[in-house]
C-alpha cells in the first residue's frame, strides 16, 4: 500500500488547507488553492506523514481582473 500524507497549506500563519496527498508539493512549485495561484514557499516534515507547506498567493488588482473579463 502506497503511503498517504497529511499537508496543511499555510498561508501567513492561517491554515488555507488541509488534505491527504500520496505526493508531497516541492519548495518553488506552482500550485492552485481555491482558484488562487501560488507558490511553494517551505516544505517541512513534522512525523511520517504529518506535512507542513507555507504557501504565498498571488494577489492580482481589481484592474487587471477586469480588463481580463473584456
Amino acid at each position: 500500500m502506497r503511503n498517504m500524507y497529511h499537508v496543511n497549506f499555510y498561508e501567513k500563519r492561517d491554515i488555507v488547507l488541509s488534505q491527504l496527498l500520496k505526493s508531497v508539493p516541492a519548495e518553488g512549485a506552482g500550485i492552485k488553492i481555491k482558484g488562487r495561484k501560488g507558490k511553494v514557499v517551505s516544505v517541512e516534515n513534522l512525523h511520517n506523514n504529518i506535512v507542513h507547506v507555507e504557501v504565498e498567493t498571488v494577489n492580482i488588482i481589481e484592474g487587471e481582473l477586469q480588463n481580463k473579463r473584456r
